[in-house]
């Protein structure tokens, strides 16, 4: 008869980090100013004074908002560059958790019985 072991809950989130996905910084970018300017990524790549394809790279989350890019945001839209930088250590934070709770959780998996038996000693 096979034991079944439950699985220990998951670690509790530390203080400061988001429980929820925060939106990303680029994303909010996109969201909040672009779009309801009717601004085209071009159109705001040459305002920020950076490449379209750094332009789409944060829009599409996969470039993070450095402090550079943040002070040409302020100096654009008028947010604060702390703001932009506040969004982008949200998002890293958040991310950072994911991923380490992600590695604890499949450190504390049990191991199916085969796996188990296999690594045992044989004497």
């Amino acid at each position: 008869m096979a034991r079944v072991i439950a699985a220990a809950p998951p670690p509790p989130t530390p203080a400061g980090v988001p429980r929820r996905a925060p939106v990303h910084p680029g994303r909010f970018l996109e969201r909040h100013y672009l779009a309801p300017l009717a601004m085209s990524q071009s159109e705001a790549a040459r305002r920020l004074g950076v490449s379209r394809r750094r332009l789409h790279e944060l829009v599409s989350g996969e470039r993070m908002m450095t402090p550079d890019t943040a002070i040409r945001c302020a100096m654009a839209f008028g947010l604060p560059a702390t703001e932009w930088l506040a969004l982008q250590a949200e998002w890293d934070s958040f991310q950072t958790w994911k991923s380490m709770r992600r590695r604890a959780m499949a450190a504390r998996a049990p191991r199916p019985a085969a796996a188990a038996a296999a690594e045992r000693p044989r004497g």
